[in-house]
């Protein structure tokens, strides 16, 4: 005679089965990895570049921070856009990218071109209009993009224009 099969827990341990699962930890109280070939590609877009998520609102949970990267194909140019109430840190990766402004301090309003390099980095203050551009005939450029709000706020614009002397 056979004796019947039992599941794991039963018999001599017959307590373990009634052993709740402990709680998932709230994503609050975690560490969260983001893996490179995990970025959310369904953010705000501009023409001419791509923007990816890495950490936000709707991938990590994060309530004032929005972190991820964007690409610029060769001999590219964005659209102009400004990016809301959000302070916006970059990081050059790779590539030698361009952020255009208009500088209106002056008698007329000049178009200021910042030329970067891997290593560097750029701030973007509340609601400035610019744009981005990679001048490079064949590399990509891409850059690592931090913002205070937890969303990609995007505001696409029909042309550049210097920011008023009020900030908005």
């Amino acid at each position: 005679m056979s004796e019947p099969l039992t599941t794991p827990g039963e018999g001599f341990h017959p307590h373990l089965h009634d052993v709740p699962e402990p709680p998932k930890a709230p994503l609050s109280t975690r560490l969260h990895h983001i893996r490179a070939d995990g970025l959310d590609g369904d953010t705000a877009q501009s023409g001419g570049m791509r923007r990816f998520a890495a950490v936000s609102g709707r991938t990590v949970g994060s309530e004032k921070l929005w972190m991820g990267q964007t690409h610029v194909a060769p001999k590219t140019s964005s659209s102009d856009h400004h990016h809301g109430a959000s302070e916006t840190a970059i990081y050059v990766v790779s590539g030698h990218p361009e952020f255009v402004f208009l500088d209106d301090s002056g008698e007329r309003p000049e178009e200021v071109r910042l030329r970067t390099s891997p290593g560097d980095y750029v701030f973007v203050p509340p609601f400035v209009p610019h744009r981005e551009e990679n001048p490079d005939p064949a590399e990509e450029a891409v850059v690592v993009i931090a913002r205070s709000t937890q969303e990609a706020i995007v505001v696409n614009l029909p042309e550049l224009y210097a920011l008023p002397a009020d900030g908005g």
